[in-house]
């Protein structure tokens, strides 16, 4: 299956890819509340990948789909800098201090990004991430796993870590 396909000349790549469109339609925005998503609940999707999932029912299967999914995301937002150009990176130090705030080290840290991803690849970005969750979803399905109880865990261990959650 190719993602990403680059057309002669300077045309943008575009999708090319086999995966089912219903399941990309879920909108994926981490910012926005898991109840937001087109009104599909997680357990739903859990349910509806779990219909759906025939072909790599195998747990090493779904393991190697969800890692090979993952680079695929990794890999359309390189595209999206290295081919479109919408999106540049200028990294550097980040420079912060243990004495800092929070709010003084949102304002002080970069994301080192510049630009914003253009139509073309947000729709790209944005199915990746998709084929990701759906692999996600099968991995926990494999293994008995409530994808909604591990969102509300992880939620509630971000707001109790807070600023300390990821370093």
């Amino acid at each position: 299956m190719n993602v990403g396909v680059k057309p002669a000349g300077r045309q943008r790549w575009k999708l090319n890819s086999s995966y089912r469109s219903d399941i990309i339609s879920l909108t994926v925005n981490p910012f926005v509340g898991v109840k937001e998503m087109n009104s599909l609940s997680l357990k739903q999707f859990q349910d509806q990948v779990s219909e759906l999932l025939l072909r790599h029912r195998s747990l090493l299967d779904v393991l190697s789909k969800y890692t090979q999914s993952g680079a695929a995301v990794q890999r359309s937002v390189a595209k999206g800098i290295t081919e479109c150009g919408c999106i540049q990176v200028h990294a550097g130090k980040q420079h912060y201090s243990t004495e800092m705030t929070i709010e003084d080290a949102k304002k002080l840290l970069d994301t080192h990004m510049a630009g914003e991803l253009c139509e073309n690849c947000t729709e790209i970005i944005s199915a990746e991430i998709g084929r990701n969750l759906f692999y996600t979803a099968s991995l926990c399905n494999l293994l008995g796993i409530n994808l909604e109880t591990v969102l509300e865990q992880e939620s509630k261990r971000c707001s109790t870590l807070g600023f300390f959650n990821m370093s």
